[in-house]
């Protein structure tokens, strides 16, 4: 049975894939907050701003099986497109559900398969794209993959724990909030001074899309 929140066709607003367009899938619970706001303060990941609790979301439901699942998933991707649908798992965190059962499927059903993860859980096999985006001083078991982005600047945490991970780009996002550009101010500043770092904005945010 798998959990989902919402599931909507958009185009990717961060890292090394935004702007393309995507499914994304977002699953239910996460094992670094629980989603409730009374819980925020003593949270591994008190700054997330994402509802992850319940089915209630855009599209979202339980799903008994992984055909049933990627069947339904496979609704949002434009007809006669001539690129293979390219479905992003997300949360929350993902890898508390994403299994090997599912992420077969979707290569049975001609998807391309990404994550968001935190990092902290095992992952199925044969993900063709792995982001990473760690979260304050919770332990990474996922050390290599295609991307690590890491919101800056969080207190327990800095790029330099990450910077030998074995991963192919690593990217500083600016820490949404009140103090926003004082946060992308010195997420630039480390950026040019660490050229290994990328640049991440959550463009979605500044154009405005889901």
């Amino acid at each position: 049975m798998y959990s989902v929140k919402e599931i909507f066709y958009s185009l990717q607003g961060e890292g090394s894939q935004s702007g393309r367009a995507s499914i994304f899938c977002r699953f239910t619970g996460c094992n670094l907050w629980s989603g409730r706001e009374q819980d925020r303060e003593k949270a591994v990941c008190n700054f997330c701003d994402t509802d992850f609790i319940g089915t209630d979301g855009q599209n979202g439901g339980k799903f008994a099986t992984a055909a049933e699942l990627c069947s339904f998933l496979s609704r949002f991707w434009p007809e006669n497109s001539q690129q293979p649908p390219y479905i992003i798992f997300t949360g929350g965190e993902p890898a508390l559900q994403l299994d090997q059962a599912l992420v077969d499927q979707c290569h049975q059903d001609g998807f391309e398969v990404a994550i968001e993860t935190n990092g902290t859980k095992p992952l199925p096999q044969n993900i063709d794209w792995i982001c990473v985006s760690p979260k304050a001083d919770a332990e990474i078991i996922i050390t290599s993959g295609d991307e690590l982005k890491l919101v800056y600047p969080q207190a327990l945490t800095s790029p330099e724990q990450f910077q030998d991970m074995a991963f192919n780009e690593f990217y500083l996002q600016p820490l949404d909030g009140p103090a926003r550009a004082m946060h992308t101010k010195d997420t630039l500043a480390y950026c040019l001074k660490h050229p290994q770092w990328k640049l991440s904005l959550q463009n979605h945010k500044v154009l405005g899309i889901d």
